[in-house]
Formats: C-alpha cells, sequence, structure tokens
C-alpha cells in the first residue's frame, strides 16, 4: 500500500478516538476526583502535597477548557499525519503517546482499585486504535522503528501536550 493510500481513519481517526475517550474522562474526571481526593491522599501519603492542592483546584471549566486545548492538540497531530501520509513525526509520537496514555490510565485504576477517568475508554478504545494505526502505517511502510527512546518521547509528548493543556485551560476558565 502506499501513503497517498493510507487510509485517512488512521490519521483522522486519532482525532476521533481521542473525542470518544475524552468525553468519557469530561463526563467523569472532576467529581471522581472531588469524591475521592480525601481517600487517594490517605492511601499514598507520599505524593507531595503541591499535587494534592493543584488536584482540589480542577473544576469542570478549567477541565473542559483543558479538554478543548488538548484536543486542538490532537488534532494537529492528525491533520500533520493526513497531510504527510502518516510519516509526521508529530503525527506517529502522538499515535504512541494516545497508545501509552492509555496504559497509564489501567495502570492509575489497578493502583486505586476501581475505576478512574478513562479507564473506561482506554482498553475498548485507545489502546486498540494505536495498535490498528501503528498496523495501517507498518503495511503502508511509513512506520518508523519501534525503539524504547520512541515510547519515551511518546510518553513525555502526551504528558507535555496534559501540562499545556491544563495550564492554558486554568488560563482561559479564570478569563471567562
Amino acid at each position: 500500500m502506499t501513503d497517498s493510500r493510507l487510509n485517512s481513519l488512521a490519521t483522522y481517526g486519532l482525532f476521533l478516538a481521542w473525542a470518544v475517550h475524552d468525553a468519557e474522562e469530561l463526563a467523569y474526571g472532576p467529581r471522581w476526583l472531588r469524591e475521592n481526593l480525601p481517600a487517594l491522599r490517605e492511601r499514598f501519603p507520599g505524593v507531595p502535597e503541591g499535587v494534592w492542592r493543584a488536584a482540589e483546584k480542577v473544576d469542570e471549566r478549567e477541565f473542559a477548557a483543558a479538554v478543548g486545548v488538548m484536543g486542538v492538540i490532537v488534532g494537529a497531530a492528525a491533520v500533520a499525519g493526513a497531510r504527510s501520509g502518516g510519516r509526521s513525526a508529530f503525527y506517529q509520537g502522538a499515535v504512541d503517546g494516545f497508545g501509552l496514555h492509555g496504559l497509564v490510565h489501567l495502570a492509575q485504576a489497578a493502583a486505586v482499585r476501581g475505576r478512574t477517568p478513562g479507564s473506561v475508554t482506554s482498553p475498548l478504545v485507545v489502546i486498540p486504535f494505536s495498535l490498528w494505526a501503528r498496523g495501517r502505517l507498518r503495511r503502508a511502510g511509513v512506520l518508523r522503528p519501534a525503539r524504547a527512546r520512541d515510547a519515551v518521547a511518546g510518553l513525555a509528548l502526551a504528558a507535555g501536550a496534559t501540562v499545556v493543556a491544563h495550564g492554558v485551560g486554568r488560563r482561559l476558565a479564570r478569563a471567562f
């Protein structure tokens, strides 16, 4: 298969899969955090107090703004993937980061021994989509070889985008 025949679902599908996943987080996230913060603090006393204080401040408006910012980032990655026939390092890093962040959601659910925001769609949407998209890119001959440093870069991309999205989301929520 040539890159011109690369199924657009593998590129624009990143945004679609992200939207389904973040709809779960948007519907469940801030409320879950408010309800579970006291138990989390008690269960994980080694977490710095600043992390808990920051978590307490996240409200629905800030979270929704952060999701919107993340949508712009993921959308840009999907467009970069479509325009490059899947070759874009930004797009491939976003696919890798998206899939790996799904594993992080599952680890969070295991750590708290229960459902957490994002833990339902991670095994049903996030991880399967990422594996499928990587398979499409591999068959198209455009997938970069998987290396440990690429996994680290993918997680770093996801973490960095999350930090940026929440920082901008906080500013947007305060401005409006």
